[in-house]
């Protein structure tokens, strides 16, 4: 049987070990080995408090104060080294991690908006602050039959733009094409949404063309409609002059010629007056921006509205040709040249 002299001689020897250890300890977790191996479940005092039923009845009490005021001893001291441990971990974090808030900064190099896309939302925005809603592109298709192309716009079987010289048609089948303009989302959305309608509709369209400084086989447009009852020409001159004036400015005059288009019945293009400069010299010269006109009554009636209450008018323009008037661009194809000199300009 251990006697008392024994036990406490073993508790201080376990004292001093597990100072010892502690004070060379250089981690927390090698500190957490050191409060497993003394004061864990199976460790060495608990070890010992578990022998004390070998001791005897007038020993006991006082051994076993003795080992809880070393374990509460240990305990304190292990708590104190992970406290000191974690702020010098934090120290050396700190130290490492130091900025020097002198030095220069780093120039990392800034993205900006395609032309294009700053046109398209700028108009977006223009409209839609003259109650007109932007339709989903995704509700357009691009890819699209020839009865939303042209059959449901009042285009005849034999209008020139259904040959293969303008249009593109896929090898899918015969009555699918790449869309010639975003008036297809006229015919969708009118098919599926209650009247009256007052929508746009930006989308990229397709045309069988001669590349050159004014055409590309690949162009964008912004397409208009607007149906209701008593709808006039007044008021689609009238939306399309305020158009102008927010786009260009108070001093841009406007003209209407009349024209010809399937799906409007009257048509008119809109001409702004453009000033150049050509050899020193600054000439002045109307440019068509826009076709425009009132849906024609066969139109509506595609869509099942009834064409003696409800009237309408619709307008489309070419997006590049904006932004060439607007950002002085004299060639389409600095659009999709992915010229950086040519984007950085744009910047800001």
């Amino acid at each position: 049987m251990s006697t008392q002299v024994d036990i406490k001689n073993e508790l201080e020897t376990l004292r001093q070990t597990a100072e010892s250890e502690l004070d060379s300890a250089n981690s927390v977790q090698a500190v957490d080995d050191i409060r497993v191996k003394f004061l864990g479940r199976k460790g060495q005092i608990n070890d010992i408090k578990r022998n004390l039923k070998d001791v005897s009845n007038e020993e006991r009490p006082a051994i076993g104060a003795l080992a809880n005021e070393v374990s509460d001893a240990l305990q304190h001291q292990i708590e104190m080294k992970l406290e000191s441990l974690k702020h010098a971990e934090i120290n050396a974090k700190i130290q490492s991690e130091t900025l020097d808030v002198t030095m220069p900064g780093v120039f990392h190099r800034q993205g900006v908006l395609h032309p294009l896309t700053m046109m398209t939302e700028e108009l977006s925005d223009m409209f839609r602050s003259m109650g007109f809603d932007v339709i989903d592109d995704n509700f357009c298709p691009e890819v699209e039959t020839d009865y939303y192309n042209f059959d449901a716009l009042n285009f005849p079987p034999n209008h020139p733009a259904r040959d293969m010289q303008d249009t593109f048609y896929t090898d899918v089948d015969s009555h699918v094409l790449l869309r010639s303009q975003t008036s297809n989302s006229q015919i969708r959305y009118m098919e599926k949404n209650p009247l009256p309608v007052r929508v746009i509709s930006p989308g990229r369209v397709y045309r069988n063309e001669d590349v050159s400084s004014k055409k590309n086989v690949l162009f964008h447009q912004l397409e208009g409609l607007l149906v209701d009852e008593d709808v006039t020409v007044s008021d689609l001159k009238g939306i399309l002059q305020e158009f102008i004036k927010r786009l260009f400015g108070e001093e841009r005059p406007t003209r209407f010629r009349t024209s010809y288009f399937p799906f409007t019945e009257p048509s008119m293009e809109m001409d702004v007056l453009y000033k150049r400069t050509v050899n020193g010299q600054v000439k002045e010269e109307w440019l068509e921006i826009m076709g425009c006109g009132m849906v024609d009554p066969n139109v509506l009636e595609n869509c099942g509205i009834d064409a003696e209450k409800y009237t309408g008018f619709a307008f489309g323009m070419g997006i590049e040709r904006l932004a060439m008037l607007k950002y002085n661009i004299h060639n389409i194809r600095d659009f999709y040249q992915n010229d950086l000199r040519f984007l950085n300009d744009f910047k800001g």
